[in-house]
């Protein structure tokens, strides 16, 4: 069984080659649109979970690219096969990766959060408190024992 430093080198390495390898053998203008983000390699070097964006934003967009990784998944594989020096070669799976889109809809929570923000402040203006302490009632004495 191999380290994981190991398969974290062999990840990057491979996250390289496809992405070459897509750029240069894939003959399909599909792929033009893919961006390899992450690699990742299990600890015995079996098995490579290859994570992908695609620039475009419409669904048929992504089910093309998802399409075109599936079609050349072999001459991709065997690419990597070529350029790495291991006995043997790791298997490939692609997964679309969420990081963007998730990344996106938490800028825009954010930015409502700093614009609700932004509106409360805008609404206190110079106000004053009601009292020097709100919490304490007009008839109640003060005891300090509390």
């Amino acid at each position: 069984m191999a380290d994981s430093a190991r398969a974290s080198r062999l990840a990057a390495r491979i996250k390289v080659i496809v992405a070459e390898a897509l750029r240069r053998r894939v003959k399909d203008e599909r792929a033009e649109m893919i961006t390899i983000t992450d690699a990742r390699v299990t600890n015995d070097l079996q098995h490579a979970t290859i994570y992908y964006t695609v620039l475009a934003e419409d669904d048929a967009a992504k089910a093309g690219a998802e399409e075109v990784l599936a079609a050349n998944q072999g001459a991709l594989r065997h690419e990597v096969g070529r350029q790495l020096s291991i006995r043997l070669t790791p298997t490939l799976e692609f997964i679309a990766d969420e990081i963007p889109e998730s990344a996106a809809h938490l800028e825009d929570i954010l930015r409502k959060a700093r614009e609700e923000d932004e509106r409360v402040r805008n609404l206190r203006g110079d106000a004053d408190p009601l009292a020097t302490d709100a919490y304490r009632s007009q008839g109640e004495p003060e005891n300090e024992d509390r």
